[in-house]
């Protein structure tokens, strides 16, 4: 389904592209695409010359519109603030449940012709 890009949503995943940068398992071609974008828009090379001012600026906005939707996903984990403590490593290979029994019972509700 597609997801309606307002400028709120914009704007959100702008502010998580400071949490997206400091996480480490984000991979790091995610990465350069964001400092790409930067470069680009901070560069004096453009498509559209800035002698066209107010369409000048066009292009800038389209590549960080791309850049935005094509990292949607990693962006929006990051609307809240910073990724949530991933315990999987601090209890990978440990046992902390102790004493405990259960029972699996598997109940096969197909009627039988």
């Amino acid at each position: 389904m597609y997801q309606f890009i307002g400028f709120n949503v914009i704007f959100k995943r702008i502010k998580a592209i400071k949490f997206m940068m400091k996480d480490k398992s984000v991979p790091l071609r995610k990465k350069l695409l964001i400092v790409l974008g930067i470069i680009y828009l901070v560069s004096p090379i453009d498509l559209i010359p800035p002698v066209l001012f107010p369409i000048a600026w066009m292009d800038d906005l389209v590549v960080w519109i791309w850049i935005l939707w094509h990292l949607k996903d990693v962006l929006d984990k990051y609307w809240v603030g910073e990724k949530t403590e991933d315990l999987s490593k601090k209890y990978k290979d440990k046992n902390i449940i102790d004493d405990a029994t259960y029972e699996v019972n598997v109940h096969d509700n197909k009627e039988s012709d």
